[in-house]
């Protein structure tokens, strides 16, 4: 018997397309082939999300009901949903980059790469590998610090945003740190392609 804690929130899980499913929720709860699809439940009965995967001994996950209640009647309706994309690969700020690239604090997300003709292509700078001390760190990219005013201090903040609060077409405002002052860009977002061969948003 387990005891059914929800051991973490707001987690990345793989899918079968490549991408992560954000806003996943981590348990303990036993998971069994065949349950994929079932109802995470709240001991008031309340459905915190759908059951998607096991991960070894003891570890489970379910993509959350906030993200189900988003996909799921429009694949009721139309057989297919198109998720927000800004066609970027990320890295957490940590203190090491912050100091290669001059900032006082290792916050936000500094864009790695744009993908050509994505949402991103042109908009956010794409930062450079440089050896600092001996480590190939990336150099010299904005740092996305918020979006529509929230701020995204982890990959998962700006999945999980991008899945929850936006669809494609919208236009966004992304606060970046670049060449050492805040600036905002107005960015417009895309459907997201079928597959990915990276860890791109």
């Amino acid at each position: 018997m387990t005891t059914g804690i929800i051991s973490g929130t707001d987690r990345l899980i793989p899918s079968p397309s490549g991408y992560r499913i954000p806003d996943s929720i981590q348990t303990d709860a036993a998971v069994n082939p065949g349950n994929s699809g079932g109802p995470l439940m709240s001991l008031d009965g309340a459905v915190l999300g759908v059951v998607n995967s096991k991960q070894g001994d003891n570890i489970a996950f379910g993509i959350s009901a906030a993200l189900t209640r988003r996909v799921v009647p429009k694949l009721i309706d139309t057989g297919t949903y198109d998720h927000a994309y800004m066609g970027v690969s990320l890295e957490n700020v940590t203190p090491s980059i912050a100091e290669a690239n001059g900032m006082h604090d290792s916050r936000g997300q500094l864009v790695v790469q744009t993908i050509r003709g994505g949402p991103a292509d042109g908009m956010l700078r794409p930062s450079s590998i440089r050896s600092v001390n001996g480590t190939r760190i990336p150099v010299g990219g904005d740092v996305i610090l918020e979006i529509e005013g929230t701020a995204m201090d982890t990959f998962e903040d700006l999945a999980g945003y991008l899945a929850l609060e936006t669809r494609p077409e919208d236009s966004i405002q992304v606060t970046v740190l670049r060449d050492g002052a805040e600036q905002t860009v107005d960015l417009t977002l895309t459907a997201r392609p079928e597959r990915s061969q990276s860890p791109l948003r």
